[in-house]
């Protein structure tokens, strides 16, 4: 079977009250319908195409490298007409499953029990109890329980608004059958559009048995129409993520505060403090320790670390056993060895630091290479910019740099060298030899710090 996919990205969004199209706000980091996009492709689908309109080129453009094809509903006569205009590109597909771009968390195991459910006959649609169906179309049945067709609110009658059983708008057809079926809908309804959900009333009535299948959570087809459905949906998806985090081992302080924005891979025995944001591709291994309020983002943390309180790590690499922060800034292709110590307020950036080597205080690290062994003071900065170039460091194993150094690259420190403090390096330090630059101490005798004059009262008048 050659599946096919219509994504229907096209509404323009109005309570969303954004300039950004609806299908491109964020949950977990990433556009609403890049997710609908990974659970299509995890179906193995033949071809995806999505239908896109508000927002004109944005949503294409964004999603460039998502292995779509894009197809422009110039005018938006509703769902049925949008369906339409993918077809084309669908010729080739024996059945189509048709999604929404605004609907983010359905589940490509519930798809699966969709398309196989429906497997026997043209037409499967997925279909929701709710408690409240408020807004959404009913799934008319006659007395035997066969589908018949669906009514939308504004359509239904009072027997049938009473019906708790609704359209998720997500359904599985016969490629030929549908493309039939488009093509007798018409707009003779309230809102003066062309419904797709009519291609069941149209199936029915020519003897097609519908198929349906509902989804394990209503959160899986809850669509996001503003600010605060999306919010709730953010919420519920950042729970499962650390409900399966839980369940895999991982010890977190509390889950309601953690946000994983990418994939977030943590092994044995991971203990995750409160307000964590992981964004990107993150990996902790075993043993590793976040302290609170910290940003993790594409970074690599060997086992047995221990990420203290208020930390940001970016594009960084961190070996075993080495300990990061408080309030420490690593920056992308910051490479951190094993055993390290990365202190307080001390930023890295484009910098390897061997094994055993420690930044405690203070620092900028820019550009440089650090051997193992070496101690670096508080208040050292390389100063790697020259205004037009950057340039890099080198500071060979055991050297000890003391505090208040600048290190002006390019520049040599050598293997065992000491620097003293308050120095002003410039030219290369020899290897296990003193060097600084600090200027003799002296005395003033009799200077006086300047004292502000008190200003004179004005002349008192009788």
């Amino acid at each position: 079977m050659k599946l096919g996919i219509v994504i229907l990205a096209a509404g323009k969004g109005t309570r969303m009250r954004s300039a950004l199209p609806k299908v491109l706000h964020p949950l977990a980091g990433r556009p609403l319908i890049r997710h609908v996009i990974d659970a299509a492709h995890a179906l193995g689908a033949v071809q995806i195409c999505c239908v896109y309109g508000h927002g004109g080129e944005l949503v294409p453009t964004t999603l460039a490298a998502a292995g779509c094809i894009w197809v422009e509903q110039t005018e938006r006569l509703g769902t049925g007409h949008a369906v339409l205009q993918a077809m084309p590109a669908l010729a080739a597909m024996n059945r189509v499953l048709i999604l929404y771009g605004d609907v983010p968390l359905i589940e490509p195991e519930t798809l699966n029990r969709l398309v196989a459910d429906s497997a026997h006959t043209a037409l499967g649609v997925l279909t929701l109890r709710l408690p409240d169906p408020t807004g959404y179309g009913r799934i008319v049945r006659d007395k035997h329980g066969r589908v018949l067709r669906i009514v939308e609110q504004k359509d239904a009658s009072e027997a049938e608004l009473e019906i708790n059983e609704v359209n998720t708008g997500i359904i599985v057809a016969d490629r030929r059958a549908l493309n039939d079926w488009l093509h007798q809908i018409d707009n003779k309804n309230a809102q003066g559009e062309y419904y797709l959900t009519d291609v069941i009333g149209i199936a029915t009535a020519a003897g097609v048995q519908v198929a349906t299948t509902a989804p394990e959570m209503p959160e899986e087809v809850a669509g996001v129409n503003d600010r605060l459905q999306l919010a709730q949906l953010e919420r519920y998806h950042q729970r499962r993520l650390a409900e399966s985090l839980l369940l895999g081992g991982t010890s977190i302080a509390d889950p309601a505060r953690i946000d994983i924005r990418g994939e977030l891979i943590c092994e044995r025995d991971v203990t995750l403090d409160v307000n964590l944001i992981c964004e990107g591709r993150v990996r902790l291994g075993a043993n590793v320790r976040v302290g609170p309020n910290c940003v993790l983002k594409d970074c690599d943390i060997g086992a047995d670390t221990e990420i203290l309180a208020n930390c940001l790590i970016e594009g960084a690499k961190i070996g075993v056993g080495a300990r990061i922060g408080p309030f420490a800034r690593l920056r992308p292709d910051a490479d951190i060895g094993d055993r390290c110590h990365i202190g307080n307020f001390v930023e890295v950036k484009k910098s390897r630091v061997a094994e055993a080597s420690k930044i405690n205080h203070l620092s900028y690290i820019g550009d440089t290479d650090i051997g193992s062994h070496v101690n670096v003071g508080a208040g050292t900065i390389t100063c790697n910019y020259d205004g037009v170039n950057k340039h890099r460091t080198a500071i060979g194993d055991r050297a000890f740099i003391g505090s208040n150094t600048a290190l002006v690259a390019p520049v040599d420190v050598g293997a065992g060298a000491t620097i003293g403090a308050g120095s002003v390096i410039t030219r290369a330090a020899p290897a296990d030899q003193l060097t600084l630059t600090r200027a003799a101490q002296v005395t003033i005798e009799g200077w006086q710090r300047p004292v502000k004059l008190k200003p004179t009262p004005p002349d008192s008048q009788d």
